[in-house]
């Protein structure tokens, strides 16, 4: 598999999203990007597309919400 050619800052977000996913579930997340990815132009809004989508794919919300 070829390596994907992604900028310092488009690591940086993907990086930073990575994070918010549960640990045993975060390579799936990141496989899931570079599948998408794959054979497109690498541009700002390919990859934040990418992100994204996958990030919804694997966040687990919060099941209950604190009361102020």
């Amino acid at each position: 598999m070829t390596p994907l050619r992604l900028s310092d800052e488009q690591l940086a977000a993907l990086l930073r999203t990575a994070q918010t996913i549960p640990y045993d579930r975060r390579d799936a997340f990141l496989r899931m990007v570079a599948d998408q990815l794959r054979n497109q132009d690498l541009g700002d809004g390919a990859v934040g597309r990418a992100i994204r989508s996958a990030a919804w794919e694997f966040f687990d919300a919060p099941l209950e919400v604190e009361s102020a």
